[in-house]
């Protein structure tokens, strides 16, 4: 009786640029620049990944679907949706008081 197919994902780095996941023998980067859902995750979130079928990885805490295809080329998806990443500090400094 034929087993169930299991499909690996694994995420193993996460930087301040992207994220590095092993997708069966092959290591993919998924840089924030295109992939900006990820740059405000937490690690846990970033780690529960799922991959339900070959070219499918899913993300339930974040809602985040993506084809394996689509970080190998992502030039080829020029479609994207905004990420809702809010930095908690302004980039200009506090005025000075005297």
């Amino acid at each position: 009786m034929p087993g169930t197919a299991i499909f690996g994902a694994e995420v193993t780095n996460i930087s301040g640029h992207c994220i590095w996941m092993l997708i069966d023998d092959e290591e993919l980067s998924l840089p924030y620049t295109e992939f900006p859902w990820f740059k405000a995750a937490t690690i846990q979130q970033i780690l529960n990944v799922f991959r339900p079928s070959a070219d499918h990885l899913y993300w339930p805490d974040l809602d985040v679907d993506l084809s394996v295809e689509s970080i190998r080329h992502p030039e080829r998806f020029p479609l994207k949706a905004n990420s809702t990443f809010q930095p908690c500090h302004s980039p200009d400094p506090p005025p000075v008081v005297h």
